[in-house]
């Protein structure tokens, strides 16, 4: 992985001490809250409803086990004993105090960590695919290009105070775990014909109150002009996109507003003026940059095939150790080598995406033991070992179930992916922790999950859908009503290279219904299916009115105007 050079540490140390003037001025009044609030939120830095949160970048979601045990030292020394992984590949810290705040950051920099540009209106924390490097399906390690873009963008001048914050998302493989045409950016990386490294760029992506899928604007760009091409990008976003009206900020309104066509065709016309300038990547950039993502040193083994794996379990735990193999180990490029998920989502006994110190501290050994030192952050909220040898699968397997990280729920409908919600988020409108909770109580039998397959539920506790629900098959919104908390319904959204926003089934519940409203939702894609049909090709057979009705039927009555009011809006 990228390791700080002279300039990368000098940087980061100069900014812990930056803030920590800052801190201090806050402190003793000489620095006003109005003033503090566009620094600390350079520094990832937010006041949330109970404390203060701080935000940790995790560049393209890789960490060395070094860096987890830093990440378990400030959980259990600044907080109170866990982080939470967030969809963005980043970690964050719900219960920090203000002063202890430069601490942590130069616990950070030790370590080659820091929270620059996790918030605030610029380019933040760039994210990849979670597999990258070994994803038997990869076309080319994304890594290099990553690293390079963090760089380019880490403090850039120009781009410091944008519309609003912008987000990219770069993939490499035949499938997209990057969910790309949902964000501001999505770069599509690929060889053309004659074995050249080319981009296609996809803009104005987004969730939000207004969820649009990007549109490609750009195709086969040369690696080495993407500096150029997204300053141009950029340029066009600060110009023109909208200042007055944070609703309507994000570039995926202007790309709206204009056409993707037309915004295409902006960005060439400022394009023109700088692409043969001195900000592109040289080779010897990439040279630089690349030598850091070298294959680790693989031994020569003989792959296994699943059958020989799950013979090496006693007979006894073989049923259970099959369900782990089959949901939580994914292929690899390398033969005798697999990837494993570990699953942050255990049933009802922590939020989706916590990680204790303890369990972080032992994954870390975990990973020293059985994947050279290093995990992945993937964008659902889980942990991945990358590079671990299918003969210590049964023993990594049993060494993850004491940690209560071998759920073999992946891809299953208590994956869930949520934000934090009501219990800790100022913006939020609702609670989600206790609604996944809920949720996962209710279908905490594996064999029916097993049964159902895929499916994916998101939850967000406001329209910001930091929980991505507008492309989770199921989605659940939290939205205020007179000062109560209901929760919306969203069905058909997807992730993936079938990318889709999900549709309101209708007007909102209470929390306490929606148990019922989702065994409702499932019974019915159980009633219709056929054969091992999965949930969303089933929706997209017969469409969102018998789903609709079930999601209805033996709920309790609610209040009519409200009723009424939503049913008009929607």
């Amino acid at each position: 992985m990228y390791k700080y050079d002279t300039i990368d540490q000098t940087l980061v140390d100069q900014r812990v001490a930056q803030f920590r003037d800052q801190v201090a001025r806050r402190l003793n009044s000489t620095l006003a809250e109005e003033e503090f609030r566009p620094l600390r939120l350079q520094n990832g830095l937010y006041h949330q409803r109970h404390a203060y949160m701080l935000r940790v970048a995790i560049p393209y979601g890789l960490l060395s086990a070094k860096q987890l045990r830093t990440l378990a030292l400030i959980a259990e020394k600044y907080d109170r004993g866990y982080g939470h992984f967030t969809t963005r590949q980043n970690i964050q810290y719900n219960w920090v105090e203000l002063e202890k705040t430069p601490d942590i950051l130069a616990e950070l920099a030790k370590v080659e960590m820091h929270a620059i540009q996790t918030s605030g209106n610029c380019i933040r924390n760039i994210t990849s695919d979670a597999f990258a490097g070994v994803a038997a399906d990869e076309y080319i390690d994304p890594r290099p290009i990553c690293e390079l873009l963090r760089q380019w963008s880490t403090l850039h001048p120009e781009f410091a105070h944008l519309p609003r914050k912008f987000k990219f998302a770069i993939n490499g493989a035949k499938e997209d775990r990057t969910v790309l045409l949902c964000h501001d950016v999505g770069i599509e990386l690929k060889k053309n014909p004659i074995g050249e490294l080319v981009a296609d760029i996809y803009a104005g992506g987004g969730m939000g109150r207004t969820p649009i899928l990007g549109s490609l604007i750009k195709q086969d760009l040369p690696w080495e002009v993407l500096p150029s091409y997204l300053t141009a990008l950029l340029r066009v976003y600060n110009r023109f996109g909208r200042r007055d009206n944070l609703y309507k900020a994000r570039i995926k309104i202007l790309v709206k507003a204009l056409g993707s066509e037309e915004f295409a065709r902006q960005v060439e016309g400022e394009w023109i003026h700088i692409k043969n300038g001195d900000d592109n990547f040289t080779q010897a950039e990439w040279d630089r940059v690349a030598q850091h993502f070298t294959k680790p040193a693989y031994k020569q083994l003989g792959k296994l095939t699943s059958e020989q794996v799950i013979a090496s379990a006693p007979e006894s735990q073989r049923s259970a150790f099959s369900r782990w193999l089959e949901r939580n180990v994914k292929p690899h490029q390398v033969p005798g080598y697999a990837s494993v998920i570990l699953s942050l989502k255990p049933h009802g006994t922590v939020a989706p995406g916590d990680a204790t110190t303890a369990q972080m501290n032992a994954i870390a050994d975990l990973s020293d033991q059985y994947s050279f030192g290093e995990l992945r952050v993937t964008h659902e909220q889980n942990l991945v070992l990358a590079d671990v040898e299918q003969s210590k699968l049964l023993e990594l397997w049993q060494a993850a179930k004491q940690q209560h990280v071998a759920l073999p729920n992946i891809g299953l409908l208590t994956d869930i992916i949520a934000c934090p919600g009501g219990d800790f988020c100022s913006l939020a409108n609702a609670k989600s922790l206790p609604i996944a909770k809920a949720i996962q109580e209710r279908f905490n039998n594996l064999d029916y999950l097993f049964d159902l397959g895929d499916i994916s539920l998101n939850i967000s506790g406001c329209i910001n859908s930091c929980g991505h629900h507008h492309v989770g098959n199921i989605g659940v919104l939290g939205v205020d009503k007179d000062g109560e908390e209901w929760y919306q319904i969203t069905l058909g959204g997807e992730q993936g290279n079938d990318a889709a926003i999900g549709k309101v089934i209708g007007p909102s519940f209470y929390a306490d219904e929606i148990p019922d409203v989702i065994t409702n939702v499932i019974n019915t894609y159980v009633e219709h299916r056929t054969d091992d049909e999965s949930f969303i090709n089933v929706y997209r057979r017969i469409g969102v009115t018998p789903f609709k009705e079930a999601a209805y039927k033996n709920v309790k009555k609610k209040d009519k105007a409200v009723d009424q009011k939503e049913s008009a809006a929607s």
